[in-house]
């Protein structure tokens, strides 16, 4: 018998063709052929099936690749796959049924999918991709399980080519079910010197209240950090759940259990260019030969990012050398730290004013902070210099030193020019987790100039009340600062809270004496990732001691920034005299604000947010004897202080421009004093380095 055999020829290259939109390297990975090796056509078959997946799930839905060869001598083929790639496959419209809670457009900003618009040809979300449907779709049973629906499902999800073969119609069919409640919450442990009943007063979720899957998880760390604090650091804890389909309760019970124990062998930092490895470390709460601890590994994550110095902070397990072992990479992306800032604001009175400023936030990969600002407008002129070194002495104590000399001209907006040349020095300390506070001293000389000849005509040509103020005096304040931040991300916060609260006390030599005490407020409640609900306040009060009267340059002059559509110094008291119409600043304030940011339509890299806003608040309360004329005493008539309530309401615009951040703020005025100052555009902007 004779036997005969053809040699599969070999391959000399791997070709492609008519790719334009996915690169050869990408093709080259996904493919199994390669040159020197084997060529057969079931090989071969298989890698067209790839690439053609491939660019499937880049939304090309028909695609073809055709394999061809070219014979060379020597058994040897080139191997060339000719690709057709197709127009992208779009979403024509994606539909939801049985959805009776929440609108089909409320859904439809849950889901990453979007449906193809003209004005999304920058993105890719609008393509078929039947991977992110499976995302999609746990994105939906989030959104439901996180509003009590316990029982959601989704039925079926079915995407199907619209008549012109090139998009898809995606249609969601729902079981939304009925809304459930918490019901009874238990904590089980077999632990010694851990109290089941004491744990479950450490649930932040309470029986009747709505049910939610992230409540759940909030409840597990919780008391992982809790048995952590009593010494057990390898803990399980497992909730139970037994719905009940009658009264729409969920009852929940949290078995604490021993885990097995593992320790932290290595703690590897990568990615960090700049920043020293040091500056990296001290912010970790769990060290090497330390007993892991998830809460702990959590929190230092968020340690590092409120640093500021990364735009994205990752930290992975990998394996260690033993079973009980485990290595921490602690992966970090650097971002601009350094800050070349421009801003301007304009209204039709207060003209142009710019500010520049130079800021280092992360010195030498230190950690530590160097500013340098000059302002050089028409209402203010400043040079300042400060340092900060956020670990003195390697402890956790920060401290810093400040000097600077402003030049405020308010002639226009309250009739004097102050000048103000001093020092400060400060230190700042954490007292628990999320409560930190600070301690300062201050030291300045001010000046306040009123032109004499507007003093000494006749009638003035300024309110009496500033002559009464002109010359120089010296101010001694010690003061220090309470600051609680319980928000989940200390750049982007989206749920959570902070509060700071600050007094300074002013007399401890010097001339000037006074009490100040401000307030601060925030509470984020994020919906979606572009639904971001804010409520914020802030407020202050200064007040003379020992016979003292607060003078006219330390008050409060609000509006611009602090409150949208007034100009500086646009609300508060004010001598409404037609000749000079000057503020007089306030001794109280109280400004709210109410903020919703929202979805612009645009894809994400342009990098634009935009928010509706509403400002409100008062300003006034001043003394009796600042509404006198100094010379004679009587009330002054047209000194108008009626602490009235003002509101005000617009849109603001954010965007992340190729020279920096760019801020547009459009106000309407709801409600003001008919001697306010108003102005209903205001820009601002900044470059980083």
């Amino acid at each position: 018998m004779l036997v005969k055999v053809v040699e599969n020829p070999i391959i000399n290259q791997v070709v492609f063709e008519g790719n334009n939109n996915l690169k050869d390297d990408k093709l080259r990975d996904e493919v199994t052929v390669r040159p020197r090796g084997i060529f057969t056509k079931g090989k071969v078959q298989g890698d067209v099936q790839r690439i053609v997946e491939l660019y499937r799930r880049s939304g090309r839905i028909s695609v073809t690749v055709t394999p061809k060869i070219v014979e060379l001598p020597q058994k040897r083929v080139d191997l060339i796959f000719e690709i057709n790639e197709g127009p992208k496959s779009g979403v024509e419209r994606i539909n939801f049924l049985g959805n009776k809670q929440f609108s089909e457009s409320d859904l439809r900003g849950i889901v990453i999918t979007r449906e193809s618009r003209l004005y999304r040809f920058l993105s890719s979300n609008d393509n078929y991709d039947p991977d992110r449907l499976d995302y999609d779709q746990e994105q939906l049973r989030k959104h439901y399980r996180n509003r009590g629906y316990y029982d959601f499902r989704i039925i079926n999800t079915v995407a199907e080519l619209a008549p012109d073969k090139n998009q898809f119609v995606i249609t969601y069919t729902l079981d939304e079910g009925p809304r459930y409640k918490f019901g009874a919450l238990k904590v089980q442990t077999d632990l010694k010197k851990l109290n089941g009943a004491v744990l479950a007063q450490l649930l932040p979720i309470r029986q009747g209240q709505v049910y939610q899957d992230e409540k759940i998880e909030q409840a597990t760390d919780a008391l992982t950090f809790a048995a952590g604090a009593a010494g057990f650091a390898f803990v399980d804890v497992i909730p139970r759940y037994v719905p009940n389909r009658k009264t729409h309760t969920v009852d929940i019970t949290f078995e604490v259990k021993e885990g097995p124990r593992v320790y932290v062998q290595r703690v590897d930092v990568v990615g960090n260019t700049q920043t020293l490895d040091y500056v990296i470390r001290r912010e970790l709460l769990v060290a090497e030969g330390d007993a892991y601890n998830r809460v702990l590994v959590d929190r230092s994550k968020n340690n590092i990012k409120a640093l500021g110095y990364f735009k994205d902070v990752d930290i992975t397990q990998t394996p260690g050398d033993a079973p009980d072992r485990t290595n921490l990479q602690v992966k970090v992306t650097e971002q601009p730290t350094g800050e070349f800032s421009f801003s301007a604001g304009y209204s039709s009175v207060d003209k142009l004013v710019t500010d520049i400023g130079v800021t280092q936030r992360n010195f030498r990969g230190r950690g530590e902070d160097a500013r340098a600002e000059v302002s050089i407008g028409s209402l203010r002129q400043q040079v300042s210099l400060s340092f900060t070194e956020p670990h003195l002495a390697n402890r956790n104590l920060s401290g810093g030193i400040d000097l600077y000399s402003y030049r405020y001209d308010f002639t226009q907006q309250a009739g004097y020019l102050s000048t103000s040349i001093g020092a400060g020095l400060r230190t700042g300390f954490p007292l628990s987790q999320y409560l930190s506070a600070s301690l300062h001293y201050n030291l300045h000389a001010d000046d306040v100039v009123v032109n004499n000849g507007y003093c000494d005509a006749n009638p003035p040509l300024v309110s009496p009340i500033l002559c009464a103020e002109r010359g120089t005096s010296l101010t001694s304040l010690v003061g220090y600062a309470i600051r609680w931040d319980h928000r989940n991300d200390p750049i982007n916060p989206t749920r959570g809270f902070y509060t700071m609260a600050t007094q300074d006390f002013a007399g401890l030599g010097g001339s000037r004496k006074y009490i100040k005490t401000d307030l601060e407020a925030a509470w984020y409640h994020g919906f979606t990732p572009s639904w971001i609900f804010t409520a914020s306040t802030h407020s202050g009060y200064i007040t003379g001691w020992g016979g003292s009267t607060v003078f006219i340059n330390d008050r409060y002059y609000e509006g611009g920034n602090s409150f949208r559509g007034f100009q500086v110094a646009g609300i508060g008291p004010r001598d409404t005299t037609p000749a000079y119409q000057q503020a007089l600043g306030a001794k109280a304030y109280a400004i709210g604000t109410l903020e919703q940011t929202f979805p612009d339509g645009l894809p994400e890299q342009y990098g634009i947010k935009m928010a509706l806003f509403s400002d409100f608040g008062v300003a006034g309360l001043l003394d009796e004897a600042d509404k006198r004329d100094p010379t004679t005493h009587a009330i002054l008539p047209l000194v108008k202080d009626d602490l009235g309530f003002r509101a005000s309401a617009g849109l603001s615009v954010f965007w992340k421009s190729p020279l920096g951040p760019i801020r547009i703020d459009l106000s309407q005025i709801i409600k003001k004093e008919t001697y306010d100052k108003t102005e209903l555009f205001r820009f601002s902007t900044s470059t980083r380095f």
